[in-house]
């Protein structure tokens, strides 16, 4: 499977711990092409459908035409065993944002 940053798949997130996101649901694969393809591993970001639109920590998108937000606040690094099927990507708009609020985030 070659799986490519800004997709949006479907991935078994149990078991969870404590307040991590959990059970199957769509996450947003956030790590750069060159790592989707020689690692083990992707880096996500989960999508939810509970909506909090003054959360800094969250970016509202449609995924297969419902109305979601991604949850960088809950990014994490899984198994490509855990994706299953891919459902979306984000158009070249919301990736720029996605980029630039996780480097808010997390950068300097």
């Amino acid at each position: 499977m070659t799986i490519k940053r800004y997709e949006i798949y479907y991935a078994d997130l149990n078991p969870a711990i404590g307040s991590e996101i959990r059970k199957i649901r769509p996450v947003v694969i956030v790590s750069h092409n060159a790592m989707n393809k020689y690692l083990k591993t992707v880096v996500i970001c989960p999508l939810t459908s509970k909506l909090h639109p003054q959360w800094r920590t969250r970016l509202q998108v449609k995924c297969a035409n419902q109305k979601a937000e991604i949850a960088v606040d809950q990014i994490r690094t899984i198994s490509k065993q855990r994706l299953k099927n891919k459902i979306d990507e984000l158009s070249k708009d919301k990736a720029a944002q996605l980029r630039k609020l996780i480097t808010d985030m997390y950068g300097e």
